[in-house]
């Protein structure tokens, strides 16, 4: 087993601790390649490698090439941070409490282990294109499911049947706002093939 650390926006953190999210989707670096075959190869960059460049099949074994691990390796989250001057730690996600106020926040990806107080186990690793998502995995990407049900059509309304919001229509719209909101504009309609892990909290 590994661990890894992982870094997540406020508001996926308070998704993952209100148990709304389970899954992430990360974009592959470098992009695959398809094959006339239709399978589709990655480049594997390796320190040690200085022959010609190694390939790795991503139908055949696609988990093992992932960065971000394999099922039972572990992910610690980094989150955006701050100490007030009582000497507590603080948690930006938890702002929207108003329960506390820090002048000065810590980013993410200088969160050391130590101080990290969420912790994931990968369950599975698989690769897509991004559009190919559900609108049930879209769900637990870390929409506020609570408020939404299935109507049996493929799609989550709210209990009284009304549509989703006419900001997002479907959970799948809200997780391609969001995708572009971290990854910038056009980069849904891009397409890429994404690493697809699936996880659970680990409660300490």
């Amino acid at each position: 087993m590994r661990e890894r650390p992982i870094l997540f926006s406020g508001a996926m953190v308070r998704a993952i601790l209100e148990g709304r999210k389970t899954q992430t989707r990360r974009a592959i670096k470098p992009q695959p390649e398809m094959l006339d075959s239709g399978d589709c190869r990655v480049r594997v960059n390796r320190d040690w490698h200085t022959g010609p460049v190694d390939y790795l099949i991503l139908d055949v074994m696609p988990r093992f090439a992932c960065p971000y691990g394999q099922p039972g390796d572990r992910l610690w989250v980094r989150e955006t941070f701050g100490y007030r001057d009582d000497g507590k730690l603080y948690f930006r996600a938890d702002q929207t409490l108003g329960q506390f106020n820090v002048e000065r926040w810590r980013p993410s990806i200088h969160m050391p282990r130590r101080v990290s107080r969420i912790t994931l186990e990968i369950t599975d690793v698989r690769v897509e294109r991004l559009q190919n998502i559900s609108e049930e995995d879209a769900v637990v990407e870390g929409l506020d499911a609570l408020l939404y049900v299935s109507d049996g059509l493929g799609n989550w309304v709210p209990p009284d049947g009304e549509t989703l919001s006419s900001t997002y229509p479907s959970a799948k719209h809200w997780f391609s706002c969001l995708w572009e909101s971290i990854n910038g504009p056009g980069s849904w309609s891009a397409n890429p093939w994404v690493w697809v892990v699936e996880f659970k909290r680990i409660e300490k």
